[in-house]
């Protein structure tokens, strides 16, 4: 089994563990000098709290922690430590902290002081509530003027905020216990983070209605405090919690047919993906999804690329193209239509979306302008009459859910996502599969049986919507909206990658793309670029996979834990992956194994495909 740190993340850098912070029934864990993981009895209360600084490009700063001091006894423990920013110009920020807790309240107050004046987007707190078990459930919300109202957690992915002007939010964590957490020191509201494939309701400070980037002006301090208590109501004593030894699997009910699976090339890579033909014969990908960007340069030498490229792929082509709009869509696609026909590029499909809706548009501001979708969509049928249009966004869900398209004339619809938007740890990264059915469900409510693809969604960010530009990441850390991100390169990849076609099986999706044939997007390692073995990523199994299964039936397979184990079945094969870096047992509950053992031990991001039996 993989133990190689670099084999299982794509770098030798681990993160740093979580101290474990404990106060009777009360637990959490501290990283970076915010708290994750809070528990009371075992049961998650709020997946974090954190105190977040952010740049005028929605970048995370990473703050140095100095004079950190914890301590611990039987039921309490407290935390100080002062957390320093640098930002551009040399301007500078200090935040002083205290965290202190008992079994019953947990309290996380700051202070934040620049002696420089310091811009930011966002400086202050962000309490995450976990998704699983809450997701439609009722919700008590204090407002900042005193009223209350009773309300429920949205079930489907909420486009806009669900609360705003908050003071406090009340949930149910356990029959007889309710947790309620109260902000103190600004105005707070709650966006659905499963608009970002985050597996969490956010609550943070500051209304996106007011100006950002802003500025903290020299010498004012700025003061907030998060005050959680839990309120428990059950008498007698409660049941140990122990945790499985192995983790149970059954069958599902869903059935559906496997989507097929694309690879996307831009016109930066497909020469690297010319040459590597024989690896691409050997994926067999049902779709390639050649991405095409006239405000990116892109002009009539990719279509001699993407035609070259599509001669030695036996599958289809889809077009993606982001139309400029600084002319009359009618000008911009048959100019395109003109290059395409003169290089013999013929696609099966196109996917087209005006540029500027890869922008995201934050509550409160106005959509870019470009003209209406449906001009844009009859120019794009006139122009490539006789093939296939499809549209949605270029970019993430969020700004599908956000600004709805016209689908009536459309084949298909479709979005990508990205886990590393708002946090790049490892935890906080596989979370975000556990979003995924609730944004395909919000995807089926919204549009129906309208055909639908994914993609490309790869654990770099390609593109973002919320600033100017992605992350560099010479260093290979783990950041977030990093345009390459060391955890490709590894088994880490591979199964986040299984884990993702795992969650999406039941939204019968046309296609699904997973990533790039070269490049850091890509399955195969450019020159210089870390890989484990033969330039190959440990991505390429599960795409060529996933490939070799397309349109063969699968069912749907019941995890005693799905956050750590997925399956599903395709015919007599049972397909488990681990998305843990622990070793995990399995238990195959009715499944009968052809090797008749009744359980298997998964190492790290491990996966295996066992024949069974009903």
């Amino acid at each position: 089994m993989t133990t190689d740190v670099f084999a299982l993340y794509g770098t030798r850098e681990a993160e740093e563990h979580p101290v474990k912070l404990v106060a009777g029934h009360l637990s959490a864990d501290l990283a970076n000098g915010n708290l994750r993981t809070i528990r009371y009895d075992g049961v998650e209360v709020l997946r974090a709290v954190s105190y977040l600084v952010r740049d005028r490009d929605w970048g995370t700063y990473s703050p140095a922690i100095e004079d950190l001091w914890v301590e611990q006894d039987n039921g309490s423990f407290s935390v100080r430590y002062i957390a320093r920013c640098t930002g551009p110009d040399d301007t500078r920020l200090a935040i002083s902290v205290h965290i202190a807790a008992t079994e019953r309240e947990l309290t996380f107050e700051a202070g934040a002081l620049s002696s420089t004046g310091f811009e930011t987007n966002r400086c202050g707190f962000c309490i995450l509530h976990p998704i699983a078990g809450i997701a439609g459930s009722p919700a008590k919300v204090e407002h900042v003027d005193g009223g209350v109202s009773e309300t429920r957690f949205p079930d489907q992915v909420a486009p806009w905020q669900p609360f705003k002007d908050m003071r406090a939010i009340t949930h149910q964590v356990l029959p007889g216990v309710s947790a309620d957490c109260r902000m103190e020191g600004d105005t707070f509201e709650m966006e659905d983070q499963r608009n970002w494939s985050d597996a969490s309701y956010k609550t943070y400070v500051r209304p996106l209605a007011l100006p950002w980037p802003y500025r903290i002006a020299a010498n004012e301090l700025v003061g907030q405090r998060i005050v959680l208590s839990i309120h428990d109501t059950r008498s007698g004593q409660r049941p140990a919690n122990r945790a499985d030894r192995t983790i149970r699997l059954e069958p599902g009910e869903g059935r559906g047919t496997m989507p097929d699976i694309g690879l996307i090339v831009t016109p930066e890579e497909a020469k690297a993906a010319l040459v590597a033909r024989d690896l691409l014969s050997d994926i067999a990908p049902q779709e390639l999804l050649f991405h095409f960007d006239p405000d990116a340069g892109h002009d009539a030498q990719a279509f001699r690329d993407f035609a070259a490229v599509a001669a030695v792929h036996r599958g289809r082509s889809t077009l993606e193209i982001a139309l400029p709009c600084k002319l009359a869509p009618a000008s911009e696609t048959h100019e395109i239509a003109r290059q395409m026909q003169a290089a013999g590029f013929r696609p099966t499909a196109i996917l087209i979306s005006p540029s500027v809706d890869r922008q995201s548009t934050p509550p409160g501001s106005k959509w870019p302008e470009c003209p209406p979708l449906e001009e844009v969509y009859a120019a794009a049928h006139e122009a490539f009459a006789g093939i296939r249009i499809g549209g949605g966004m270029l970019s993430y869900f969020t700004e599908l859910n956000r600004k709805r398209v016209p689908a009536d004339s459309l084949g298909f619809v479709s979005h990508c996502t990205n886990p590393i938007v708002h946090a790049a740890d490892d935890l906080s990264v596989m979370q975000t599969l556990e979003a995924l059915p609730f944004i395909t469900r919000s995807v089926r409510a919204i549009y129906g049986d309208k055909p639908y693809r994914i993609g490309p969604s790869t654990i770099p960010m390609r593109q973002n919507p919320y600033g100017s530009r992605t992350m560099d990441n010479p260093a290979g850390r783990r950041i977030p909206m990093a345009n390459r991100d060391p955890r490709h390169n590894g088994r880490f990849a591979e199964a986040f990658a299984l884990g993702y076609a795992i969650r999406v099986l039941d939204a019968n999706i046309e296609c699904l793309t997973l990533s790039a044939l070269t490049g850091p997007f890509g399955l195969v390692a450019g020159k210089g670029e870390p890989t484990i073995e033969g330039g190959i990523r440990p991505l390429f199994n599960v795409v060529k996979l996933l490939s070799r299964l397309a349109g063969t039936s699968w069912r749907g397979c019941t995890s005693a834990r799905p956050s750590e184990i997925l399956a599903f079945q395709s015919g007599p094969t049972l397909h488990v992956v681990n998305l843990t870096a622990e070793e995990r047992g399995i238990d195959f509950g009715a499944f009968r194994p052809a090797s008749q053992k009744g359980s298997l031990t998964l190492g790290a991001f491990g996966s295996a495909a066992i024949d069974v039996a009903l």
